[in-house]
């Protein structure tokens, strides 16, 4: 029989499933990518250049661009001076260790309103403990700052458990802990602030500079734990599942996150980082300041959610909260130098909060359109945990 006319066998047909006497697919196409023409390069470039545009953090970095050069050209002999900007990075060094603790709690859908009240009653009691030991050193100012910092610990750990384990909402929990806290440290001084800080830190993290350079002590402090934390969030298994439970919380108990558990680390974090703050207030300012930081709490969480990380939970940014703090200290800073009432400051935060929160909820309701967001997160956890 001749086989010049029989049908050619397909080469690929146990690979492919196809039958035997298919003919060859010549749609099959070879894995090696195809270059992109020069147009689609361009096409491609400007593709991310607006995906960056779209990005909120991205757009309150121009907001806060935008700030600096309105008071640059208003004060230009004062505002931009690098004397004045080292103020406004010192001032906002306290609010930069809190604020890192409320992104990662905002994350989870959460929300903190005693980190404030944490942050003093963590320095009244590391104060107290510095003042009864006396004297000067290091050795004091370690005590004091270990204790400070277990402090804000024990009281995110609380914060956390009747969260997690009772399923007291977050606001009612955090909302008597402010109190509660704030009361006590009241009544273990009299409310009378304690005044005997040692020198030693005052002098070195307070009003001190890294040797050779005018750059604050407690700035560089604020950008080493800025540094650490964003690392953590954005490249660690811990930090994704930070972002899972605040996605989807029933999903991230299905594979295999301990939701509970890391809830209560979250507020333990907080906590932790409450009481660091109130270690350095109690170095800038060589005081307990009982009544100055009434504002606190709400200035982080507002500075939270302006830098883009979503009152919904499931988003935001190291990096955002950052862009977000130096807001309202720019702000502040500028109307003083140009002579408006600072109580404008808080009509342009506020407008600023408002428009944030709005392109947020914009952003999210396209997100649960498309819903490919959530589906990649959940997919990379199935991903990590097997």
């Amino acid at each position: 029989m001749s086989t010049e006319n029989a049908p050619t066998k397909n080469p690929t047909a146990d690979a492919t499933g196809s039958p035997a006497d298919a003919p060859p697919a010549a749609e099959l196409r070879s894995e090696a990518p195809v270059p992109p023409t020069a147009k689609g390069q361009q096409g491609t470039r400007l593709g991310g250049i607006a995906r960056v545009f779209q990005v909120q953090a991205f757009q309150i970095l121009l907001v806060l661009l935008f700030i600096y050069v309105v008071f640059s050209v208003l004060a230009p002999a004062t505002f931009p001076g690098w004397s004045n900007q080292r103020q406004v990075i010192q001032n906002a060094a306290i609010l930069a260790i809190l604020g890192i603790g409320m992104t990662y709690v905002i994350i989870t859908s959460g929300i903190d309103l005693s980190v404030g009240s944490v942050l003093v009653f963590s320095g009244v009691i590391a104060a107290k403990a510095m003042h009864a030991i006396g004297g000067d050193g290091w050795s004091t100012a370690l005590i004091g700052i270990v204790l400070s910092i277990l402090c804000g610990i024990v009281w995110g750990t609380v914060n956390g458990t009747l969260i997690a384990k009772a399923k007291v909402p977050p606001l009612i929990v955090t909302l008597g802990s402010l109190g509660a806290a704030l009361g006590l440290a009241q009544v273990i001084t009299g409310g009378v602030d304690i005044r005997q800080v040692p020198a030693v830190l005052t002098n070195t993290i307070g009003y001190g500079n890294v040797p050779g350079t005018t750059i604050p002590i407690i700035s560089v402090i604020a950008l080493v734990f800025l540094i650490v934390f964003a690392v953590i969030l954005h490249r660690t298994k811990f930090g994704l599942y930070t972002y899972a439970v605040g996605s989807n919380e029933e999903s991230a108990r299905r594979v295999g996150v301990q939701v509970d558990r890391h809830l209560i680390m979250i507020y333990g974090l907080s906590g932790a980082l409450a009481g660091v703050a109130g270690i350095l207030s109690l170095a800038q300012y060589s005081t307990t300041a009982i009544a100055g930081q009434s504002n606190t709490n709400l200035n982080v969480i507002a500075a939270v959610v302006i830098g883009g990380t979503s009152l919904f939970g499931g988003s935001g940014t190291i990096f955002g909260t950052v862009i977000g703090l130096f807001i309202p200290a720019m702000l502040q800073d500028g109307f003083v130098i140009v002579g408006v009432q600072p109580f404008w400051q808080q009509v342009a935060v506020g407008a600023v909060l408002v428009a944030a929160v709005y392109i947020d909820q914009r952003r999210r309701a396209a997100a649960l359109r498309g819903g490919g967001a959530r589906r990649s997160l959940l997919a990379l956890l199935l991903r990590r945990s097997k």
